[in-house]
């Protein structure tokens, strides 16, 4: 269940905390129509993924000027695509999609990402996306020199940032990058800033102000009084607190008779939709049908014959101990990258084709 009037809230406060920057919304997020035209409606702009996500955005009322086309990994026909449909904004992060941009998207603005240290982030990205900011730099001449519009410098801080200042570093090199290119008479107008802003689940993360002062003071810092627009690609911090998933339990077991902690079996799990409590990263808050009673330690798990398929063992959750079969548990917070995790349409990407051979 979404509460759509949680997700017009979280992007109003948003919206109220950073009022000079772009949000563009991460449709990877939630991509329930309903929600992506509340948006729309809402004046947000969007971060798509794939020719799927542009289609959803403009089915809902989006105009494609306010789309950008942010995975910097894209087929070139998925490029055409795009700017087919009207799409002019879009990252890239390497040579090869540059030269697919000039080519299949001519005169399109491009931003480059940079490779940051998302330290403080429960879901560090690693090197799949990004280059140095040097090799961005390069590119950013290329994309000059092929007739593209180089927009700016682009990053991402790691998903569910809990640090407030985990956006420092990045911004410091997007501030290199763009001062020297300055230098040269390649004037670059856009930092963005990506996603990263945290939702609360079991912990809450600093308040969203905290999150604001300190962005805010660092693009001061780092880019002094230089002209300077700023977007930011949200998607978490503005749909997961509205989501609920309501799961049954399918049984309630002990392993051993000297194991306290209970096995309490739930119809969802890791391949259902939380594929985020891999590692146990995400603690979503949970509530029972029969709160109030005495309470002991559990261990929770998913439907699945799949030995993955284990949701915490190692966070303490405290569960009633005449939980049964046919009990309610509901997991709070559950409006980001649950339900599209589980679908087969994730980043609007269709299902791996199967063939039979006889």
């Amino acid at each position: 269940m979404i509460d759509l009037p949680t997700v017009r809230d979280r992007f109003t406060a948003l919206r109220d905390a950073l009022p000079h920057v772009g949000i563009f919304y991460a449709v990877k997020a939630n991509p329930t129509p309903d929600v992506v035209g509340l948006l729309a409606q809402a004046g947000s702009s969007f971060d798509v993924a794939s020719p799927n996500e542009i289609d959803l955005c403009l089915e809902q009322g989006a105009s494609p000027d306010v789309i950008s086309f942010s995975n910097p990994i894209k087929k070139a026909r998925d490029i055409a695509y795009a700017h087919a449909k009207g799409v002019r904004i879009f990252v890239s992060d390497s040579e090869h999609d540059v030269r697919a941009l000039a080519e299949h998207a001519p005169g399109a603005k491009v931003m480059l990402r940079i490779l940051v240290n998302s330290k403080g982030s429960t879901y560090p990205f690693g090197k799949k996306f990004g280059c140095s900011p040097e090799m961005a730099t390069d590119l950013l001449r290329l994309a000059r020199d092929l007739g593209l519009r180089p927009l700016g410098v682009a990053f991402h801080a790691g998903s569910q940032q809990l640090d407030p200042n985990g956006w420092d570093a990045a911004i410091a090199d997007a501030a290199e990058v763009t001062l020297k290119l300055r230098a040269e008479g390649l004037v670059l107008s856009t930092v963005n800033l990506g996603g990263g802003l945290p939702a609360g689940y079991l912990e809450q993360p600093p308040p969203l102000a905290e999150y604001a002062a300190a962005i805010t003071a660092s693009i001061t810092r780092h880019f002094g009084d230089i002209p300077l627009e700023v977007m930011i690609e949200p998607g978490r911090a503005i749909v997961a607190e509205s989501g609920l998933i309501r799961s049954e339990v399918v049984l309630v077991a002990r392993k051993s008779y000297s194991d306290e902690r209970r096995w309490v079996f739930l119809d969802i799990g890791r391949y259902g939709g939380l594929a985020e409590t891999e590692g146990e990263a995400i603690a979503y808050p949970l509530r029972t049908t029969r709160d109030g009673g005495p309470v002991g330690p559990v261990v929770l798990a998913g439907p699945t014959c799949d030995a993955d398929d284990v949701l915490y063992q190692n966070t303490c959750y405290h569960l009633p101990l005449d939980l049964r079969a046919g009990d309610h548990v509901d997991l709070l917070g559950a409006g980001a990258y649950t339900s599209s995790y589980s679908s087969v349409a994730f980043n609007g990407f269709p299902p791996l084709a199967t063939h039979c051979v006889r």
